[in-house]
């Protein structure tokens, strides 16, 4: 009796797991032989994954012409399952400034940081802040005296991401260089947009998300931390599924549009698919450029060369979108603190390109 309850549960188990499988909302699906990749290809690359040595990669969806062609989980992760996609967060902040312009919050990208807050409300608020403006952060040059890989810097967010409160400290810190001239990645850049969308929004900026974008794609569960004092973490600490993470690529693909629907402004959005600057320098030697926190690179796949932006997070958690192939890939992992699944990530990129006939 008890044999057969244990086979009656595998087969409900497997049948649930099929139905899951099916049934997307809003994105169809396709083979791979369909949708124009080599199957002999797809099996080598996904047999190389199943195989990894370190079983650290937990997921790996393909979108292209706006149908999933692969989506798989592995060592026990599976589609609902949430994960931290660390600073990739900051290219979903970034979305999220563009649906603040569409709702009339934000109007322009010239806008300085200064004139969307009451020096009454934060009063060590820093006039610098009157030369900071948001195409400065999303850019990452904003000349704050702030450097994630220098904790010694009065904006390293080991001085204030632990705070039940953050904005008035944030506000606080001083330029150490003049705006627009010098790269530095700094997770202030990112929050202080969120930042502006709570205050012009009235809502923290997860709750802004939920409503404006995660409810109309259908992204049911997620993790976005939120302070004390109704702040997000905006330059990270964004928990997805693998899914719903291509389905924001998917969304960025499609310049703000889901369905028949506008939820980011098309304009800023053209710009966020199109801005490149070479300030970067050699930060990260997968990414040729920067700009409105994403990553911009062009590489040479098999006998084509490919322009994609992506979005990096900690851990290997890659978000790429390859406008002219109408492509997106998202791939989870979990192994942080290590520079290898960056360049894993960068493997598995190249081997489905190489898989497009």
């Amino acid at each position: 009796m008890k044999q057969k309850l244990i086979i009656i549960f595998l087969l409900f188990l497997c049948y649930t797991t099929q139905a899951q499988m099916k049934a997307i909302p809003n994105i169809p699906t396709i083979t791979p032989k369909d949708a124009g990749f080599n199957v002999d290809s797809i099996q080598a690359l996904q047999d190389t994954i199943s195989n990894f040595t370190k079983r650290d990669f937990r997921g790996l969806v393909v979108i292209k012409d706006h149908k999933i062609v692969m989506e798989n989980y592995y060592n026990t992760f599976w589609r609902n399952h949430i994960h931290d996609i660390r600073s990739a967060g900051k290219s979903i902040t970034a979305l999220l400034l563009g649906v603040a312009i569409k709702e009339g919050l934000v109007q322009n990208l010239d806008q300085d940081v200064y004139s969307f807050f009451s020096k009454e409300k934060y009063p060590a608020m820093q006039k610098d802040y009157k030369k900071v403006k948001l195409i400065h952060l999303l850019n990452m040059v904003s000349g704050l005296d702030a450097d994630s890989d220098d904790p010694s810097t009065m904006g390293s967010e080991g001085k204030w991401i632990a705070k039940d409160e953050w904005l008035n400290y944030l506000l606080s810190i001083p330029l150490s260089s003049e705006p627009g001239t010098k790269w530095v990645y700094a997770d202030i850049n990112a929050v202080l947009i969120g930042a502006i969308i709570e205050e012009k929004s009235g809502m923290s900026l997860r709750d802004f998300a939920k409503q404006k974008v995660f409810d109309p794609l259908g992204i049911k569960e997620f993790y976005w931390y939120t302070n004390a004092a109704n702040q997000t973490g905006a330059a990270g600490n964004l928990y997805l599924s693998t899914l719903d993470f291509a389905k924001l690529g998917l969304l960025v693909a499609n310049k703000g549009k889901w369905g028949d629907v506008q939820l980011a402004d098309g304009d800023y959005m053209d710009r966020l698919l199109s801005e490149h600057s070479t300030a970067i320098g050699g930060y990260n030697p997968l990414a040729d450029g920067y700009g409105m926190l994403w990553y911009r690179s062009k590489r040479k796949f098999g006998k084509e060369e490919t322009n994609y932006l992506w979005a990096s997070g900690n851990g290997g958690n890659h978000l790429v979108i390859i406008p002219d192939k109408n492509m997106v890939i998202a791939m989870t992992s979990s192994a942080y603190g290590n520079w290898y699944p960056h360049t894993r990530a960068y493997f598995i990129l190249g081997k489905i390109m190489g898989a497009l006939e």
